[in-house]
């Protein structure tokens, strides 16, 4: 992992301004314009906080959403005004990130305060990394610190660009982000169980690949066990197959074999005839599935078959729902891992937005050891992958 500066290494900040990265992609009600999930705004106040207690003129920039224009619904104001309540210390907005108003914004702004920039994908040279869209958000600074580990993984101009423009650290955040997971999954106690989850195979095929050799076993649910069952020979009716992908799960499969992982598939399914919430379902084997039938959860048979397999198990990964969760009609497999994880004395890592949201929904967040605020960032961590951001942190002396 590249070598990075955090927040214990600065020295006397008074009065100057720390241009700092954070993820505030949050959702919010289309309808009412609130926010749903503050989640990503309260990690960040850590961070806010010890720069803050330390008088620096705090620039918070963000992106939210995947605007092609700048637009209200997409505006970060609504994110400064939640900001504002959770934090004692002042809160601005500037509907501007690098023009006029955002320079004379920051030039005004008094030490322990915050000023929260406009949506950074408001402009185009944020995601194209377009060196002078880089360079001009530099200037707002004195210093940058990362604290966006959910978005590590881009190389958009306020995550590679501006740190080798200015002397960078990595937040409170994105810190304990990369410690923990490091501390747990490089040396993890045996037995490690890996539950993967999600829609798509070929999503997962870097993590199954490189966790492969290094796990004592896997389970495999979600949307993507309908192309593994598919592999293997079963009918999965009008469920969503990934038909480029039956190879690649039958080779996965065959690997894990030859290496004596034992790899668990669903033995039974929750089927219906529509892709809609209120849909009659009933509950099939999976060699029954009928051909106007689409698998949405796994079975009763298949979620206590996955208890029994984690009841030793020292470290867990899970990494994708089990089922359309967000449906209370199709949720009980993915509820049902969640609650067990919980009880279970392992070290349990959560990781993906979708599992993440899982977690919280049973209410059992804080029952597990940790959950990850990054999506494809973890993802891309847990394949191995080095993070462009977490790289870039250590770019400026290079560059001086």
């Amino acid at each position: 992992m590249a070598a990075y500066r955090t927040l214990d290494r600065l020295g006397d900040i008074a009065g100057q301004r720390a241009l700092v990265r954070v993820d505030f992609n949050v959702p919010i009600d289309h309808d009412t314009g609130r926010i749903t999930d503050d989640t990503r705004i309260r990690g960040a106040l850590e961070t806010i906080q010890t720069l803050v207690a330390k008088e620096a003129r705090v620039i918070l920039m963000s992106h939210r959403g995947r605007p092609r224009q700048a637009n209200l619904h997409d505006s970060l104001r609504v994110v400064a005004n939640r900001l504002q309540e959770l934090l004692d210390a002042p809160v601005d907005f500037v509907d501007d990130i690098v023009g006029t108003k955002a320079r004379d914004a920051v030039q005004h702004l008094s030490p322990g305060h915050v000023l929260v920039l406009e949506n950074l994908r408001f402009d185009p040279g944020e995601q194209a990394n377009d060196p002078e869209f880089a360079k001009a958000l530099a200037q707002l600074g004195d210093f940058y610190v990362d604290d966006a580990f959910g978005t590590a993984h881009r190389e958009s101009a306020s995550i590679v660009g501006v740190p080798r423009r200015l002397p960078s650290y990595a937040g409170h955040l994105l810190d304990r982000e990369l410690s923990t997971l490091a501390r747990i999954l490089d040396t993890p106690r045996k037995p490690y169980w890996l539950i993967v989850g999600g829609a798509k195979v070929s999503d997962k095929v870097g993590l199954l690949g490189h966790l492969l050799s290094q796990v004592d076993g896997i389970v495999i649910g979600g949307g993507m066990a309908n192309t593994f069952l598919a592999a293997k020979g079963f009918s999965m009716g009008i469920s969503k197959v990934e038909e480029d992908a039956r190879d690649t799960a039958k080779e996965l499969v065959d690997h894990a074999k030859r290496l004596g992982i034992p790899v668990i598939l669903p033995t039974d399914l929750v089927v219906t005839e529509a892709f809609r919430a209120d849909a009659p379902a009933r509950v099939v084997a999976v060699d029954a599935v009928g051909s106007h039938e689409m698998a949405l959860d796994l079975g009763p048979q298949s979620i206590d078959q996955i208890k029994d397999c984690l009841q030793d198990a020292q470290t867990i990964l899970w990494n994708g729902p089990m089922g359309v969760f967000e449906w209370d009609a199709f949720s009980h497999a993915t509820m049902e891992v969640a609650r067990t994880l919980a009880e279970l004395p392992a070290a349990v890592v959560v990781g993906g937005g979708d599992s993440v949201a899982a977690v919280h929904r049973a209410g059992v967040m804080d029952q597990l050891t940790h959950v990850s605020t990054g999506g494809g960032a973890t993802l891309e961590l847990l394949e191995g992958k080095t993070l462009p951001g977490v790289a870039a942190l250590g770019t400026y002396n290079d560059l001086h």
